[in-house]
C-alpha cells in the first residue's frame, strides 16, 4: 500500500449555520460555515467537493413566500372563481393542504378527483387486494366517494394516521366552498363534472394537460401555472409557480428558491477565493428514492436541483468493479487483481453507456444522486445541517 493512498472514499458532511432569514448575504454565510467546519474539524478542503444546500434556505433568503389569499386571487383570475375541478394532488399536510386552502378560498366549488389506490408519490388511498377483490378496473372506472367508502373505508395513512379524503374535503368547505369527492384515473374523467381544471400532478402534469386539452376542457392550469408571477407583492416562481412549495405557517407558504444560479457560483467563487480549491455547488430540495416499507416516493418537488455549476451536469461513468473482478480478471487475486482493474479505471475513454462493464451502475442525472445522499444527510427536522459538504464523490479505486 502506498503512504499516499486513501482508504475513505465517499464521506458526506452537515453542516451546521446559523438560521438563516429574509435578506441575509446567504452566500457568505454558506462560504464561512464550510470553511470554518474544515477548520474545526480538521479537514481539508478539495477540488471537486460538493458543497450543497438546502431549497428551504434559498427560498427563506430570498423572502420567496406567499399568503393562501395570494394563492386564492391568482386561482380566481384564472379559473373564473365558480366550479372547478382539482384533480391528483398528493396527499400532504405540508406540501399540497395549505395550497388547498388557497385554492378553495378562491371559488365556489371544487370537483376533487384523487387518483387511486394511491397518489403520485406513493401514498396510499387503498389497496389492489381490495381493487381486485371488488372487481374495479383502476384504469377506467370512476368511483365516487360513497363507492370508495364501500369498497375501502376509512383508509389512513400509515406514518401520519390521516385520512386524506375526509381531511381535504373538511378543509375545502372550511374556507366556504362546496366540495364533491371522486376518484379516477384517467384525466378527462373530471370533464364530466366541469371543463375548468386545476391540475395538481407534479411529473405527469405535462401529459395531463394535453390530455384535457385535445378532450375539450376550457380552461387547464397547473399547479406550475399559479402563483408564476407576483399576487399582490407576493413571492413566486416564474417556472414552478405552486410546485415544491411547502406549508411556513397556517395562511403562508415558502416557495421554491428562484433565479438561485448566481447563489452556486458566489459560493464556488468565495471558496476559490479564500482556499484556491474548485468546489462544485448545487441547491437541493427532495432526494429521488423510493421507501421500501411505505412504498412513498420522495420526490415532491419538481426537480431535485433547480440551480448547480456545470461540473455537475451529466451522469456517472463508472465501470462495475464486482463485474471485472468475477469476469474480466477471474483467474487474479491480491496486488495482482488490484493492479489490473485500476489499469482499467485508468483506461476508461469516453461514453461507457452499453459497456458490459459498467451494466448495474446507476443511470441518474449526479444532481439527483448526489441531492438524494444529501437529503438523507441533512434529515428534514431538527439536525441544523441545511449545507451538505460531500467530499470524494468523484474519486474512483485508483485515487
Amino acid at each position: 500500500m502506498s503512504e499516499k493512498e486513501r482508504l475513505v472514499g465517499t464521506v458526506s458532511r452537515g453542516i451546521r449555520c446559523p438560521i438563516i432569514r429574509e435578506g441575509d448575504n446567504l452566500a457568505k454565510i454558506v462560504a464561512d460555515s464550510v470553511l470554518a467546519a474544515a477548520e474545526s474539524e480538521g479537514f481539508p478542503l478539495r477540488d471537486r467537493d460538493v458543497i450543497s444546500i438546502t431549497e428551504s434556505i434559498v427560498a427563506r433568503a430570498q423572502g420567496n413566500y406567499a399568503s393562501c389569499d395570494d394563492i386564492a386571487a391568482d386561482v380566481k383570475a384564472k379559473l373564473g372563481g365558480e366550479t372547478i375541478g382539482v384533480i391528483f394532488p398528493i396527499l400532504s399536510r405540508n406540501r399540497f393542504a395549505i395550497c388547498l386552502k388557497g385554492i378553495a378560498k378562491g371559488v365556489k366549488k371544487i370537483v376533487l378527483m384523487l387518483s387511486y389506490p394511491s397518489d403520485e408519490v406513493g401514498n396510499s388511498l387503498a389497496t389492489y387486494d381490495l381493487i381486485d377483490e371488488a372487481g374495479i378496473n383502476p384504469y377506467s372506472d370512476v368511483l365516487t366517494l360513497e363507492r370508495y367508502r364501500e369498497v375501502f373505508g376509512v383508509q389512513k395513512l400509515e406514518f401520519t394516521g390521516v385520512d386524506y379524503v375526509q381531511y381535504y374535503a373538511d378543509l375545502i368547505r372550511e374556507q366556504g366552498a362546496e366540495v364533491e369527492v371522486i376518484f379516477a384515473n384517467q384525466p378527462k374523467a373530471i370533464l364530466d363534472y366541469t371543463d375548468k381544471i386545476l391540475t395538481c400532478d407534479i411529473h405527469t402534469r405535462e401529459r395531463t394537460k394535453r390530455l384535457l386539452k385535445a378532450a375539450g376542457a376550457k380552461v387547464v392550469c397547473g399547479l406550475d401555472d399559479i402563483l408564476n408571477s407576483s399576487v399582490n407583492g407576493s413571492g413566486c416562481n416564474e417556472k414552478y409557480g405552486l410546485l415544491g412549495s411547502n406549508k411556513s405557517t397556517e395562511d403562508k407558504i415558502k416557495l421554491f428558491p428562484r433565479d438561485c444560479q448566481q447563489l452556486v457560483l458566489d459560493i464556488q467563487k468565495l471558496i476559490a477565493d479564500a482556499t484556491g480549491k474548485h468546489v462544485e455547488v448545487m441547491v437541493y430540495g427532495d432526494g429521488a428514492f423510493k421507501d421500501p416499507k411505505g412504498k412513498i416516493w420522495e420526490l415532491a418537488d419538481p426537480v431535485v436541483s433547480p440551480a448547480f455549476t456545470d461540473g455537475l451536469v451529466g451522469t456517472p461513468n463508472e465501470l462495475k468493479l464486482k463485474y471485472l473482478a468475477d469476469n474480466d480478471f477471474k483467474d487474479l487475486s491480491g496486488e495482482e487483481l488490484k493492479k489490473a482493474i485500476s489499469e482499467s479505471i485508468k483506461k476508461k475513454d469516453g461514453s461507457l453507456v452499453g459497456n458490459m462493464a459498467a451494466q448495474g451502475t446507476t443511470p441518474r442525472q449526479l444532481t439527483d444522486l448526489i441531492g438524494s445522499l444529501c437529503d438523507l444527510t441533512s434529515g428534514s427536522g431538527d439536525k441544523g445541517t441545511p449545507v451538505v459538504l460531500v467530499q470524494g464523490y468523484f474519486d474512483n479505486y485508483t485515487n
